[in-house]
C-alpha cells in the first residue's frame, strides 16, 4: 500500500460543516435580534416596547420618523456632520504625520512617545472629562463645536497613530529610497508616494475618527450647554427622561443616525481588511526601536 501523500489536508465531513453553519446561524441570529427589535419599535405605533418577543411589527407607521425629522433635527444633524468631518480631517492629518515620523525617523523620545500612546489608550475617556473641561474653559472653547472637535481629535489620535505606524512600517523602503535618489524631498515623498500607498490604513483611521465623533455622547453633553448646538446623540437622549420615555422616537433616531456610518462602511469596505491587518506582525516590536536598514 502506498503511503498517503504529504501535505494533503482532509476535507471536513458533512456533519461537521452542518454543525459549523448551524452554530454561525445561531450566533448571527443572537446578534441581529436586538437590532431587529429596535427596527420593529421604530416602525410600530406607541411609545413603549410591545410585550411580544417577535421582531416583526403587527402594525407599521412612520409617525416616529415624522416626529423626529423636524426643523431642529436638521440643525443638530448639521452640527454632528460638521464635528465628525472636522474630527476626521484633523485626526487623519495629525495621525499621518506623527505615524510617519515614528515609523521612518530616529529621534530622542521616539520610544517614549510610542509607549505613551499605548498607556493613554488604557484609561477610559471619562477620566479625561474634568481636565478637558478645565482646559476648554481656559481656552474659552466651552459650548463650542470647535472645542468638541479638538477633544475628539485628541482621544482618537493614539489609536490612529499606532494603526498607521504599523502600515507605514510595511511599505517597501526600496521604493522610498529610489524616490530619494531621483531627487524627491521628504515632503514630496510623503504626499505623493507614502499617502497614496497608505490608503487602506488611512481609511481605517478615517472611519475610527468619524465614529468617535459621530457616536460620542458623554463629552458632548458635558461640554455643550446650548441646545441649539447639540449633536445627534445628545438630541436622542432627550427622548428618554427620568419619568417618561418615547422609545419609538428613540429607535427611529437610532436608525437614522446609523445610516451615515453604514454608508461609510460600505464605501471603505475594500480598504478595511488591508488597513487593519497590515503591519500587525510588527506591532510586537514597534516600541523596541527602529529597523536598522531604513530609519533616518
Amino acid at each position: 500500500m502506498s503511503a498517503p501523500a504529504h501535505g494533503r489536508t482532509r476535507r471536513p465531513s458533512a456533519v461537521a460543516m452542518i454543525a459549523v453553519y448551524a452554530a454561525l446561524a445561531v450566533a448571527t441570529a443572537a446578534v441581529l435580534y436586538p437590532v431587529l427589535l429596535v427596527v420593529k419599535k421604530a416602525f410600530e405605533p406607541g411609545r413603549q416596547f410591545a410585550l411580544s418577543a417577535s421582531p416583526v411589527p403587527e402594525d407599521v407607521t412612520l409617525e416616529h420618523f415624522d416626529g423626529l425629522l423636524g426643523a431642529s433635527f436638521a440643525q443638530h444633524a448639521l452640527a454632528s456632520i460638521a464635528v465628525a468631518l472636522a474630527t476626521t480631517v484633523v485626526g487623519i492629518f495629525l495621525a499621518c504625520t506623527a505615524a510617519y515620523a515614528l515609523s521612518r525617523f530616529r529621534f530622542p523620545g521616539r520610544r517614549t512617545a510610542l509607549t505613551t500612546f499605548l498607556v493613554v489608550q488604557m484609561f477610559p475617556a471619562s477620566l479625561l472629562i474634568l481636565p478637558l473641561y478645565v482646559l476648554l474653559d481656559q481656552l474659552h472653547l466651552l459650548n463650542s463645536l470647535t472645542g468638541l472637535v479638538l477633544v475628539y481629535s485628541t482621544t482618537a489620535i493614539p489609536f490612529c497613530v499606532w494603526t498607521l505606524k504599523g502600515y507605514f512600517d510595511s511599505l517597501p523602503r526600496e521604493l522610498l529610497e529610489a524616490a530619494r535618489v531621483d531627487g524627491a524631498g521628504p515632503a514630496r515623498i510623503f504626499f505623493t508616494i507614502v499617502l497614496p500607498l497608505a490608503r487602506p490604513g488611512i481609511a481605517v483611521t478615517a472611519l475610527f475618527s468619524f465614529m468617535t465623533a459621530w457616536n460620542e455622547f458623554i463629552m458632548a453633553s458635558t461640554f455643550l450647554t446650548d441646545e441649539g448646538k447639540y449633536t445627534l446623540p445628545v438630541l436622542l437622549q432627550s427622548s428618554v427622561g427620568q419619568f417618561s420615555a418615547d422609545w419609538g422616537r428613540f429607535a427611529a433616531g437610532a436608525i437614522v443616525t446609523s445610516v451615515p456610518v453604514m454608508a461609510l462602511f460600505y464605501v471603505l469596505q475594500k480598504y478595511l481588511v488591508g488597513g487593519l491587518t497590515a503591519g500587525a506582525p510588527r506591532f510586537g516590536r514597534a516600541a523596541s526601536g527602529p529597523n536598522k536598514e531604513g530609519d533616518r
